[in-house]
């Protein structure tokens, strides 16, 4: 009886592929077909409510957004150069802008705020947390280690350990499986393709304070047909705006909006990272044949 049950749960998984995930353990498990839908993005729709930032606290920060553009770019730099996962950095971005928009007030040491906020999100959604060494190291030791925990913990104090906020990503999925197909291997390879460039876009969005204060469900359908426009593989935009519009309960007009607001932020950055650019001549500074697709991400400059 018991050599049967050790032969009912052994595991028949292919060697090659334990031994390319044996350094890691974050593999992510593909998303279940029955959590997809509208009854899934309405429970979501009711939670983000709860975690938009005041409205004194988005026109303060409007009106001045230079300090927060300094901290959100800081807390980019520190996801990227870690290799953390894409729902990091919003996540991050969120506690940090609740955590403002609660106290109203910036503590002596902003980037240890911003480092306890990456820290909080790491524990959050990635399986190998983000080592409090590496965020000191980030800030170039300005904060201890002791210090970084224990503004961590007024933190989650200030937020009441509610601290699962509501970003993007999390209605990408949703948005992505009624506007792509992904039955085929191309469908596959091609809504993996607009969900990398949807998260981009929507990581541009958390950087720019002029997004500050917008439901993420309206930012992440924003990037998601930002994204089908600038690959031009959707031949019928219109009806699949219409569709994402109808799931995440607005109006088509309200997303079309969003969406040419991405895509003018997109060229913004797109331009000014090119006149940055010491390399090249004056004569050169003027505007190139725009690309297609939003494609180009490493020229964006957050």
């Amino acid at each position: 009886m018991s050599q049967e049950l050790a032969v009912s749960l052994w595991c028949e998984e292919a060697g090659d592929i334990q031994e390319q995930n044996q350094e890691r353990c974050d593999v992510p498990a593909a998303w279940d077909p029955s959590v997809l839908g509208q009854r899934a993005v309405t429970r979501l729709l009711q939670l983000e409510r709860r975690y938009l930032p005041s409205a004194l606290y988005v026109s303060l920060i409007q009106g001045a957004p230079e300090s927060r553009d300094e901290l959100v770019k800081w807390a980019m730099e520190v996801c990227s150069d870690a290799g953390c996962e894409e729902q990091v950095f919003p996540l991050s971005v969120s506690l940090l802008d609740r955590f403002l928009s609660s106290s109203l007030s910036v503590p002596a040491s902003p980037f240890c705020l911003v480092a306890s906020c990456v820290l909080v999100a790491s524990k959050l959604t990635e399986c190998e947390t983000l080592p409090v060494d590496t965020l000191c190291a980030a800030a170039e030791y300005s904060f201890s280690s002791h210090s970084l925990r224990e503004m961590e913990r007024v933190l989650v104090g200030t937020l009441s350990w509610d601290l699962a906020s509501v970003t993007p990503q999390d209605f990408l999925p949703h948005f992505l499986s009624a506007a792509v197909t992904s039955s085929s291997r191309d469908g596959s390879d091609l809504a993996s393709t607009v969900r990398r460039h949807s998260d981009t876009l929507s990581a541009l969005c958390v950087c720019d304070s002029r997004f500050l204060g917008a439901p993420p469900s309206l930012l992440a359908a924003g990037a998601l047909c930002c994204a089908l426009k600038g690959l031009g593989t959707n031949q019928h935009l219109e009806l699949t705006t219409e569709r994402i519009a109808h799931l995440c309960q607005t109006d088509p007009a309200v997303l079309q909006y969003f969406s040419e607001m991405i895509e003018l932020v997109l060229r913004e950055r797109l331009s000014g990272g090119l006149q940055s650019a010491p390399s090249q001549k004056e004569e050169e500074l003027t505007e190139p044949p725009r690309p297609g697709t939003p494609a180009d991400m490493t020229e964006i400059d957050f």
